[in-house]
């Protein structure tokens, strides 16, 4: 019945200037708020499915809003001492009427804004809290407030779809299942290559790329959007790299933990990026058959290079993760340095060097990253982006 129906919203009291908070909806993510007074709220975040940990990531609606007036929002649970919070990053608004009037998206916003270490931990556990000030530019409008800039798994499909349905790129770019997740979610693997003249192509080298194993760090598909709108482009370059490379992309090995609004932790509660070296293929479906399909392309073609792209919560700039035995670390030549030095040089304003570091850490060993390398691909990365 229409009563039922979580958006439908109970009517307010005139005169009741209570903002109605709500994210129940795709990667949504809030648990609970209370009204500390007229215009200050305490809002707690809901911990990934069936853990009691990860809350960073968040995603909720607010509306009956109140123009000119000075809000404070505060975000209590925080588990992480350090935060970007406390450098200069602001939290993420989108107001629906600035959106159909001025055409205006999703903006950097908030006064105030303080990183602090929360009092109230249950147990033995720290709590942190992010607080703002925010003033609402319209009276009853609709906003969402979110820590990056949302990317769903609905956006996703939109956009195969667009690729689908367009003859040209339909010619270069293969859309295939590679598996489903947990929750019957499709999984996609695009091959992207020019097609070879009488049959040859096996010559090419192959570039793997992945991105979306933590949910909440959205800047990695907005990364993946960028690279494939540029390698499925008709720029020389782009030309020139399907002419020469085989491109495997996975660009959402967690479906499931992105629609439930998850920050790290597949459905199970499991964070996907420490199980490839796991045989239990029902349970991690996405990165055991990720790990195949790599298996598989290995058997045909040398990997040039294997990269799973991710969002960094506590540092700045764009940077990779590499693996480097410790032989080789004297050694004159470090390939896993050369292709991050090399995006240094081509884009210095936004890759950072410095940053990238190139030791194998305990308990990474169930990484991508590392995984890859010791399969044999010599240049394995994590992307980090701030």
């Amino acid at each position: 019945s229409k009563g039922l129906h979580p958006l439908k919203q109970i009517p307010h009291q005139e005169g009741d200037n209570t903002l109605i908070f709500e994210a129940r909806f795709e990667s949504g993510n809030l648990q609970k708020v209370v009204k500390v007074n007229e215009f200050e709220y305490q809002l707690s975040l809901r911990t990934d499915l069936y853990t009691g940990r990860h809350t960073q990531w968040f995603y909720f609606q607010v509306s009956n809003t109140q123009a000119g007036t000075p809000y404070r929002f505060t975000i209590v649970n925080f588990t992480k001492p350090n935060s970007l919070y406390k450098r200069g990053l602001r939290p993420l608004m989108y107001s629906e009427a600035d959106a159909k009037e001025h055409r205006v998206g999703w903006q950097r916003t908030g006064n105030e804004i303080k990183y602090y270490k929360t009092n109230a931990g249950r147990g033995r556990q720290q709590h942190f809290s992010l607080t703002w000030t925010f003033q609402f530019s319209h009276d009853q409008d609709t906003c969402y407030f979110a820590h990056c800039y949302p990317y769903t798994y609905s956006n996703l499909q939109e956009y195969l779809v667009s690729i689908s349905k367009d003859e040209d790129k339909s010619r270069f770019c293969k859309i295939d299942i590679l598996c489903h997740s947990l929750a019957g979610n499709i999984v996609h693997v695009l091959t992207v290559t020019n097609p070879t003249k009488s049959g040859k192509g096996t010559e090419r080298k192959a570039v793997i790329l992945t991105a979306r194993v933590h949910p909440g760090e959205t800047n990695s598909s907005w990364i993946m959007k960028g690279f494939l709108d540029y390698i499925l482009g008709d720029s020389s370059e782009a030309q020139l790299l399907r002419d020469n490379f085989v491109f495997k992309v996975v660009p959402m090995l967690n479906p499931d933990g992105v629609i439930v609004g998850n920050h790290r932790c597949s459905l199970t509660g499991q964070d996907l990026n420490r199980k490839y070296r796991s045989k239990m293929k029902k349970s991690y479906p996405s990165v055991w058959h990720t790990r195949s399909m790599i298996k598989r392309v290995m058997e045909e073609r040398d990997v040039f290079l294997y990269c799973d792209i991710h969002g960094h919560n506590k540092k700045q700039n764009v940077f990779m993760y590499g693996c480097e035995a410790k032989l080789h670390s004297k050694a004159p030549h470090m390939h896993p340095r050369v292709f991050p030095l090399l995006l240094s040089k081509s884009c210095p304003d936004k890759f950072s060097f410095p940053d990238c570091r190139f030791r194998v850490r305990k308990g990474r060993e169930g990484t991508g990253r590392v995984v890859m390398w010791k399969m044999g691909i010599n240049n394995s990365y994590t992307l980090e982006a701030s």
